[in-house]
């Protein structure tokens, strides 16, 4: 799903403005595994797709880039993708973002050969709502 979504962790450029070694680390490998959330999590890179893994990551990392992209990217929603992600995608998101194992922690290259259900189970992520690939005219 990364190629089909044209997304790599290995493409993010090292992280600035973090003094803390520690601190670096722990920003560094949240911005490898956002592209990997959008896979494990099954959401596009869509505005509707971006907005569900920024609240569910708002949850378990309590970044506030994070939490403030959960909330204030609703306000690029067109009419027809807010009522989509009101009805679905806001629930589910924040169900599993409390739920699912803490995602920073995942060694992932130890489940790459998992079908994709299989490792949602063992993340306790339920499956994820049909999102809109391509974006509504207003």
């Amino acid at each position: 799903m990364l190629i089909s979504q044209n997304a790599s962790p290995d493409e993010r450029l090292p992280v600035s403005f973090v003094d803390d070694p520690e601190l670096a680390y722990v920003m560094q490998r949240y911005r490898e595994i956002h592209d990997l959330m959008h896979t494990v999590l099954g959401m596009p890179t869509t505005m509707i797709g971006e907005v569900a893994v920024k609240v569910f990551e708002g949850i378990q990392t309590g970044l506030p880039m994070c939490v403030t992209g959960g909330m204030f990217g609703t306000f690029r929603l067109g009419p027809k993708h807010l009522r989509i992600y009101l009805n679905t995608h806001l629930q589910w998101a924040i169900r599993n973002g409390w739920n699912a194992k803490p995602m920073m922690n995942v060694y992932y290259e130890k489940h790459w050969e998992k079908p994709m259900s299989e490792f949602r189970r063992f993340l306790n992520i339920t499956e994820p709502p049909d999102t809109p690939r391509k974006k509504f005219r207003k």
